[in-house]
């Protein structure tokens, strides 16, 4: 790797290790954001989406006449008028193979059904009018003629021989069938095991509930002859390499995507909704700017949802404990259509991610993934992630109680060692750096471990079960991918950072600026940072999968080096010094400055910047500026990993469950912010927490959403959750410039299996073995009377 390591300046007050509040509080607290359904834009109209009642049927006919007499309705535009300008489909854009080698079936997507709807929510035609409520009624006059049909809402049930069919083209309704590993020798390994454990693990769908409903709106410049879409999104480059080759089908400079604050996604807004092509059309028709904002309702039907996975797991042990193999069988719900990384989380995710951080020898995963009359599943914190730790968790503390065994043991038993590393997985990944054991004994001490059974006694006084769980893991994160870091010195005495990922609410102005100001001494409060204009991007991938500062951190770095290359040239100008006589240093406050080599004569980095901008008649070799636009080239997959110990009380008369007690110790590497860090944990546990207990999307046999309202899909809630302790146990990252493992989903990874864990726990006096998620009191308690679910 170049050298360009983190320089040994952590006493700096802005420095990296620092906890630092974040720069966007202020003005988010007082409530001066400017997210998109903030923005009004000169004649301005607006637009709201006619979606199908039905989960399933066949569209006969779609009468908009009475939907275009509603007073103040400018237009009303069906799935036919799409068509006839040529637009192109949203659809997977994953490579993926079947296990004989044949390609994925794909399916092409329209921004607007015409042929059949296939889910709830299914969009059908729009209507923009002069006002939004004059839109929503003209969208409740449409009339729609749909010839309704069976509809199938669970994977495996879609893969029955007599399950209705979705598409002509999807037989079976399975578009990949995914395997990976080697099928004898893992049938070998099972069939020479001491012991075999076996699970029926259902991974619960749940829906994104971001706290912004997804907005947006879209412009057409006719002399240009270019779109710009106003959208909250994970990567505004990204974004528009879709719109623009995908749907528009007209060349990436004709394409701009603004996006401001964004609260929350998780995934869920990374990529083109049909709501976007359809605004688009209609500024272009009417020539005005088309506004749309969903409400709540439609969010839950809409917005791509997250998990849904049933999986059969089993775990083969030697007499000593050893693992030797892990299998897992698995349906995963793929929804009414492929979304862009649909298939991802329950085949190549599984597989990376259940090997956590056991040296298991052999991995198999078999996945049919198929589509099911429900709202399209796609990525949700981790994506794919927490849940192959949670399989392996729960497979691993159930051998424990098969065997007799100490599962704390059977974990040490299977932990890579600390001297192994770089350590080669059978997953393929090579994992770099960490000390899974030291983590494991470091968060026994923190929970306190060894005091549980008194604290059991006063809860079983109290009437209450008391539980403990652990919940080891290990994610395979920051997907490889080309990210740029631009530096520009402005007039104004700032210093903007321009880079490619997108702040969604994880906060990416302190973090990324602590690194410039250790960089290149900075001043920290002159910083700014833009990502949300693709007009001002070369590159970016955007920000999922745990790599933002890994990737727009290693990215900062790099280019800081070039300001150094560029500032050298320009001191030894103005200093009138030979180049190789200037050195960058900083002075007594941390503050970049360019001095020759052994006196006192210097210029500081601002003060340089501001003189070359100003100079009169500079020779034709001083660079113009000190900005320096650059594209870091790709880093290796992290892994940050930890332990987290969880304790809950069971009411054995209602079946609620409180979590009581929560720490977590976890590797992310070299933290820049741990304050930040800290929060981004806190979140990602409530998350898992939320899945594990709550949340659940629930479908009738028709495929009525029968959750599509917080008055029936449950979230938990501040009152719901104890006090986290958070320690760390860091293991620098050796792949990236930074040192970081990324920590955004790492959370949802270890509160998943620590809570469950620790609720079978709680309920193992009644001879209970696994319950799935979510444990509601109902699922507890009829668990507890021997019922069935």
């Amino acid at each position: 790797m170049p050298d360009t390591a983190m320089p040994d300046t952590t006493r700096l007050k802005f420095g990296v290790g620092q906890p630092v509040p974040r720069n966007e509080d202020p003005v988010l607290l007082q409530g001066r954001g400017r997210y998109t359904d903030d923005i009004d834009l000169p004649g301005q109209v607006w637009a709201y989406m006619v979606r199908s009642p039905y989960a399933h049927g066949v569209i006969k006919g779609i009468d908009t006449a009475a939907a275009k007499e509603v007073p103040g309705v400018l237009g009303v535009f069906t799935g036919a008028d799409l068509a006839e300008s040529g637009y192109g489909a949203m659809r997977c854009t994953l490579p993926m193979k079947n296990r004989d080698g044949s390609p994925i079936i794909n399916i092409e997507r329209p921004a607007l059904a015409t042929d059949k709807v296939r889910f709830v929510g299914d969009p059908v035609a729009f209507v923009v009018a002069e006002t939004k409520a004059a839109a929503r009624d003209g969208a409740e006059a449409v009339y729609l003629d749909i010839d309704i049909l069976p509809a199938v809402t669970d994977a495996s049930t879609a893969a029955a021989p007599d399950a209705p069919q979705l598409y002509d083209h999807v037989p079976g309704n399975q578009v990949l069938d995914f395997h990976h590993g080697d099928s004898g020798k893992v049938a070998a390994a099972f069939a020479a095991a001491a012991h075999v454990t076996k699970l029926s693990i259902r991974n619960n769908r749940v829906v994104v509930c971001a706290m912004e409903p997804r907005s947006a709106i879209g412009e057409y410049d006719a002399e240009s002859g270019r779109y710009t879409l106003h959208v909250g999104s994970q990567g505004v480059f990204g974004l528009r390499a879709q719109m623009a080759n995908d749907i528009l089908k007209v060349p990436t400079d004709k394409v701009r995507i603004l996006t401001g604050n964004v609260g929350g996604s998780f995934g869920m807004k990374a990529s083109a909704y049909p709501e976007y092509p359809c605004l688009l059309h209609a500024a272009k028709l009417l020539g005005r700017p088309v506004k749309w904002t969903d409400e709540r309702t439609g969010s839950f039907l809409s917005d791509q949802h997250g998990r849904d996975h049933e999986v059969e797991a089993e775990l083969a042990l030697d007499a000593e404990g050893r693992a030797l193999a892990v299998r897992l069988t698995a349906f995963a719900n793929m929804g009414g259509y492929l979304a862009t990384v649909g298939p991802l989380m329950g085949t190549g995710n599984f597989v990376k991610n259940v090997q956590s951080n056991y040296a298991t020898p052999l991995i198999e995963v078999s996945t049919r993934c198929l589509v099911t009359n429900t709202t399209p599943v796609s990525a949700y914190r981790g994506a794919g992630r927490p849940e192959g730790n949670y399989f392996f968790e729960r497979l691993l503390e159930q051998a424990a109680k098969e065997t007799g065994r100490s599962a704390i043991d059977l974990r040490r038993i299977n932990h890579i060692k600390s001297d192994s590393f770089p350590f080669s997985a059978s997953t393929g990944s090579v994992y770099d750096s960490g000390d899974f054991t030291a983590v494991l004994e470091k968060a026994l001490e923190a929970a306190d471990w060894d005091g549980f059974e008194s604290r059991r006694a006063e809860s079983k006084a109290r009437g209450r079960l008391r539980g403990r769980g652990i919940g080891n893991f290990l994610e395979c994160t920051a997907p490889p991918m080309k990210e740029q870091g631009e530096i520009r010195f402005n007039e104004d005495g700032t210093v903007t950072i321009i880079t490619g990922t997108l702040d969604y609410g994880q906060g990416h102005w302190t973090p990324f600026a602590q690194v410039l100001h250790q960089s290149l001494g900075v001043p920290f409060e002159s910083i700014r940072l833009m990502q949300g204009d693709s007009d001002l991007l070369i590159a970016g991938g955007g920000t999922g999968g745990s790599k933002s500062l890994m990737a727009s951190g290693a990215a900062i770095m790099e280019a800081a080096q070039l300001v150094i290359e560029k500032g050298r040239l320009a001191a030894a100008h103005m200093l009138e010094a030979a180049v190789g006589d200037i050195e960058f240093e900083r002075d007594a406050n941390g503050l970049g400055r360019f001095a020759i080599a052994g006196t006192d004569r210097s210029i500081g980095i601002m003060d340089l910047a501001e003189r070359i901008r100003t100079a009169n008649n500079p020779p034709p070799d001083l660079p113009d500026s000190l900005n320096v636009r650059h594209v870091f080239g790709e880093a290796p997959q992290a892994y940050p990993n930890g332990c987290h110990v969880c304790e809950v009380e069971v009411d054995p008369d209602t079946g609620i469950v409180e979590v009581v007690r929560y720490v977590s110790v976890n590797d992310f590497g070299v933290i820049v912010n741990p304050l930040m860090v800290e929060g981004q944990a806190h979140g990602g546990i409530v998350q898992g927490i939320g899945q594990a207990l709550y949340e659940h999307v629930a479908y009738s046999e028709e495929g009525q959403l029968l959750s599509g309202s917080y008055q029936d899909y449950c979230l938990p809630r501040a009152g719901d959750l104890p006090n986290f302790g958070f320690e760390s146990h860091p293991s620098p990252c050796k792949t990236n410039p930074v040192g970081a493992k990324g920590c955004g989903e790492a959370g949802c990874a270890g509160s998943l299996p620590a809570v469950m864990n620790a609720l079978v726990d709680a309920l193992s006096e009644f001879g209970i073995s696994h319950i799935n998620m979510p444990a509601t009191p109902e699922r507890v308690w009829r668990a507890i009377h021997g019922m069935a679910d």
